[in-house]
């Protein structure tokens, strides 16, 4: 079997769609196809961008152009210009950069967690409870701030099951929120992001200062990451590229 044909068959046992770390962990399992390279990230990566079998939902996200209708039809839809502020669409990145931050945070040998209320929500061929590693919050402090701390959209918890990094992904709802959250958990020493398009920067910015988040300002605690970088972000984790940027 030729890798290319690897590739496309994995794609069908996954459903016909995929992220490509999901691939990467997938594709080798096919007995039937030699990857005599040192890189075979970079051939994987290389054979979904230029089969014409293939077309791209989301960078980093692929999917066989035979099983388009079906994915459409289930909400793994291409964004453009029309449907960008669709409720569909809204819900399918949501729901899709929270999976790539699980991916990320399970590839760094963190626990990840995810709200009770989002673990059945659609990523790529599976759903994000299939991807998370903790099926309930750890009891890491006062059920006061770990209750609070349960509706943070992804946590990353270091092996003492203390929290690492908490990110908020901010497609259409209000930042503000999110900053409020932040500010009741600022005294536990964790990262905190907001997650969102680089067109809300500038809003993350000016509410960040608002008066009511000064401490956050001063302590430099919350740090606004663009779907852009986050998605090089999980392309160097999953390829085990060196000079990563770190999260």
């Amino acid at each position: 079997m030729k890798q290319y044909e690897a590739v496309i068959e994995t794609l069908k046992r996954l459903g016909g769609i995929a992220t490509l770390g999901q691939l990467n962990q997938e594709v080798f399992k096919i007995r039937d196809c030699e990857w005599n390279t040192k890189t075979p990230f970079a051939s994987i990566r290389r054979i979904v961008q230029e089969r014409k079998e293939i077309y791209k939902i989301k960078p980093g996200l692929w999917a066989l152009t035979s099983c388009q209708k079906k994915l459409e039809a289930n909400g793994f839809i291409i964004e453009n210009e029309y449907n960008a502020d669709s409720v569909i669409i809204k819900n399918f990145n949501h729901s899709y950069y929270q999976g790539l931050l699980l991916e990320i945070g399970n590839y760094r040998k963190l626990h990840t967690y995810i709200p009770e209320q989002d673990k059945n929500k659609k990523y790529a061929g599976t759903t994000l409870k299939e991807i998370r590693t903790l099926n309930s919050i750890p009891k890491f402090s006062f059920p006061e701030l770990v209750n609070r701390s349960a509706t943070v959209d992804v946590i990353w918890f270091n092996e003492r099951k203390m929290p690492y990094a908490f990110f908020e992904v901010e497609h259409s709802t209000d930042i503000q929120n999110s900053l409020l959250k932040f500010f009741d958990l600022q005294d536990f020493h964790s990262k905190m992001y907001i997650v969102a398009d680089n067109k809300r920067a500038s809003e993350f910015d000016k509410k960040l200062h608002y008066r009511a988040f000064k401490e956050l300002v001063d302590d430099k605690r919350v740090t606004f990451l663009s779907y852009e970088t986050l998605n090089k972000i999980y392309d160097q984790t999953i390829g085990y590229k060196k000079n990563m940027i770190l999260l």
